[in-house]
């Protein structure tokens, strides 16, 4: 997996980089001071898999350098500041270290963000040949979900839940990798933490979607949208 270190401190980039040595399934690709720097590298390649970003930085903070990607990848947040965290994970980041970072606790972080990058690969390649089931890794195995039979997708902090029609799933992906797999294939994100199968709503009220005995949010900000995919051409009137 190619990576790239984003950090301003030196000490802080040295000893990452002296960790990404030591893990054989990392390659380092490059190391910057600020992600103006790195995003050059990042536009002139496309086989980058991973980021440890740093968040506080002068200039752009790694938060809103994550948003600015297109399309985002994987990253592992880097701070002395654990407040941040929360923000990380609503960013859908792989993980978020705390300096001083422990090889311990970055090898962790690393098997995790390898692990991610398995199963994105298999989902693509099941997903050109076959789009009707992808695999999670829950309960220790490497479980196959078909496609028809999922009602919605719901995430959990750093796991996410998937509930198709007989049983619910917890894996430990981000939201992100479900939704950018999911789209297209008829389903359709209510909130930062649903995506929903639309053709199992059963009914709608307010700012809440029915799917068997669930009941789904839909946020303000997305309810305009989802309003018309769902009902355009679909809403039969007097």
């Amino acid at each position: 997996m190619n990576c790239l270190i984003i950090d301003d401190e030196p000490l802080a980039r040295k000893g990452l980089k002296e960790y990404v040595e030591e893990v054989d399934f990392l390659s380092l690709a490059g190391e910057f001071d600020n992600p103006l720097k790195a995003s050059e590298e990042l536009s002139r390649r496309q086989d980058i898999h991973l980021l440890f970003l740093d968040i506080q930085m002068p200039k752009i903070s790694g938060l809103d350098f994550f948003r600015s990607i297109k399309p985002s990848i994987p990253v592992i947040f880097t701070t002395a500041y654990p407040q941040y965290a929360l923000d990380g994970f609503e960013l859908n980041a792989l993980d978020y270290l705390v300096k001083p970072v422990s090889f311990e606790r970055f090898y962790k972080a690393a098997l995790r963000a390898k692990e991610y990058h398995e199963l994105r690969e298999k989902n693509a390649a099941e997903h050109i040949s076959n789009s009707d089931y992808f695999f999670i890794k829950a309960d220790n195995k490497l479980v196959k979900i078909q496609l028809k039979e999922v009602l919605f997708a719901e995430a959990l902090q750093n796991y996410v839940v998937i509930q198709t029609i007989n049983k619910k799933f917890v894996t430990y992906l981000t939201f992100k990798a479900v939704e950018e797999y999911l789209s297209g294939s008829g389903f359709l994100k209510t909130h930062k933490s649903y995506i929903i199968a639309a053709d199992k709503i059963d009914s709608i009220e307010g700012n809440n979607i029915r799917i068997g005995t669930h009941d789904i949010p839909v946020s303000r900000n997305l309810k305009d949208e989802v309003m018309e995919k769902l009902l355009k051409g679909k809403f039969l009137k007097r």
